[in-house]
């Protein structure tokens, strides 16, 4: 996930209205899902037609699962197999399949599905917003869940992918390297007790799992990764030691080549670029911790980024439609501040006069290589 769990853990004040910030981008903005305790983190299919997403909609589990919606008609459906936990689901192109993360396989999946409802009803909360379960593995299907394949079977977290647009190779976010825990140092051992992301490192590989290959290596937890448009590069948001600060970056596929796309000294995550490669959009609490914001910023970083909405609460996880006519994220801005996904028309030629506008960025340096 790409740290998901801001958007869960956040509780806001209920519905409001556009302001004048965010009506210079969007327009016609209304909600998508209803139903369920909580919807989001949703990617269209290279067609516009469908939307895949994660929801609590069911009773008898209480964490996500896969659904895929028609975008014509409204429906929905469930890709996932219903047991465990899933997240990051993403269409494969030029093909009816997607891929996502589950638990499924774990023995112990329904003892921790009735362990979440018993944990919700004593009002304990959870020691961290989002589940680091080291038995999430990567899966692809048909888009009615059928042939289901395992892509992935390391020890720890293999989650947070994405198909390059040609649909040959998968970049995603691995724990694999905490593991076995025995063979880390006593500092180690005690981060991966305190914060299993730390050790989250990008690898990609081929679309059917072969030639896994490591991409990042410095301290933090670097997840959340999309290739641009043209396959070239990949975008991601690695995080600081500590998950307190969270930055933006670009590289090209081999790793090389790291670029830093923001700077604002807080949490700047889950970015996804435009269709015509200009710009990405992201998601930050530069304005308040628990107040995310959607911003945008030109692919290379040359101008500061801008700034798209201005409603309290969470505006986050944004994608765009495959022709870049509309933009779709998750949102607690409804009447119940539930987490819900809502989709608006977006002003393509705005966003690139806004983003010509913003002041030019002084040269900041990534990490290490």
């Amino acid at each position: 996930m790409w740290v998901a769990g801001c958007v869960w853990s956040i509780a806001p004040a209920g519905l409001a209205a556009a302001g004048e910030i965010e009506s210079r981008f969007i327009r016609n903005v209304r909600q998508l899902t209803h139903e369920g305790e909580r919807n989001g983190e949703q990617y269209f299919s290279p067609d516009g037609k469908l939307l895949a997403f994660m929801g609590e909609r069911e009773p008898g589990n209480p964490f996500f699962q896969i659904y895929i919606m028609d975008m014509a008609s409204g429906q929905c459906h469930r890709v996932s197999t219903g047991k465990g936990k899933t997240t990051c689901p993403f269409f494969r192109p030029g093909t009816d399949r997607l891929v996502f993360a589950s638990t499924h396989l774990d023995p112990q999946a329904e003892a921790k599905q009735r362990g979440e409802y018993e944990r919700r009803a004593s009002g304990l909360r959870k020691r961290s917003p989002w589940d680091y379960d080291e038995h999430y593995d990567l899966f692809a299907c048909r888009q009615d869940g059928s042939e289901l394949t395992r892509l992935t079977d390391a020890a720890g977290y293999d989650a947070e992918s994405a198909y390059s647009p040609d649909g040959r190779l998968i970049v995603f976010c691995s724990l694999r390297d905490a593991y076995p825990a025995e063979k880390l140092t006593p500092q180690e051992r005690e981060e991966l007790d305190k914060d299993p992301s730390y050790f989250g490192e990008l690898y990609i590989m081929n679309a059917d799992g072969s030639e896994q290959r490591r991409l990042t290596d410095w301290p933090g937890y670097d997840g959340g990764p999309f290739f641009s448009p043209d396959g070239q590069r990949i975008v991601w948001r690695h995080f600081e030691p500590g998950g307190r600060l969270a930055d933006i970056y670009t590289m090209r596929i081999d790793g090389s080549d790291r670029r830093r796309l923001t700077d604002f000294g807080c949490m700047s995550w889950a970015p996804f670029y435009h269709p015509s490669g200009a710009y990405v959009v992201f998601n930050s609490n530069k304005h308040g911790y628990g107040n995310f914001e959607l911003f945008i910023v030109d692919a290379d970083g040359r101008h500061e980024p801008v700034r798209v909405t201005d409603t309290d609460g969470f505006d986050g996880l944004a994608v765009f439609t495959p022709d870049g006519r509309k933009l779709c994220w998750t949102s607690t801005r409804g009447a119940d501040a539930k987490s819900q996904i809502w989709l608006a028309d977006w002003d393509h030629e705005a966003a690139r006069t806004g983003l010509k506008e913003a002041p030019v960025r002084s040269g900041v340096e990534g990490p290490a290589e």
